[in-house]
């Protein structure tokens, strides 16, 4: 008997894999050293522990800054909502303007620190399939470390 699936009858199987893909790709080109070393701090806790140890969760302050932007939590965002997120803070870290550079720097590193608390409680709050997100994230991070798995 065929399991039935979570899947919208819009979506397909190959939805996620294209999605991730989609990080990948964002990847690619030109991507702000701030991104690389964001990446780079989080792959090395990855590589050394497997996942981070210590549950930090981001503050009201950083919470604001997120809202600022329209941007979801990580564990309420779907993996196009951070593949779009994600060109945007790259084109953002690039930018000639200070205070939106700076921003964007504080966002990344925000998004790392939300994807270390979830990855420490073992993704127990993410309450539905489709906030992924996190995978988008974690893909995109893989793929501009210089500390790849």
């Amino acid at each position: 008997m065929e399991s039935t699936t979570n899947l919208s009858s819009l979506s397909s199987n190959s939805d996620r894999f294209s999605s991730l893909s989609t990080s990948a790709m964002i990847a690619r080109g030109e991507v702000p050293e701030s991104h690389r070393r964001v990446a780079d701090n989080y792959m090395v806790i990855k590589k050394i522990y497997g996942s981070p140890v210590v549950k930090l969760k981001i503050s009201n302050q950083e919470r604001n800054l997120l809202a600022k932007y329209d941007f979801n939590p990580l564990e309420f965002s779907t993996i196009k909502q951070i593949n779009e997120e994600l060109s945007y803070l790259k084109r953002w870290s690039m930018s000639f303007e200070a205070a939106l550079k700076k921003d964007a720097d504080e966002l990344i590193q925000i998004r790392a620190k939300e994807l270390k608390y979830l990855a420490a409680s073992r993704y127990l709050n993410i309450s539905n399939e489709m906030y992924n997100g996190y995978q988008a994230l974690e893909r995109y991070f893989e793929e501009i470390s210089k500390y790849r798995p």
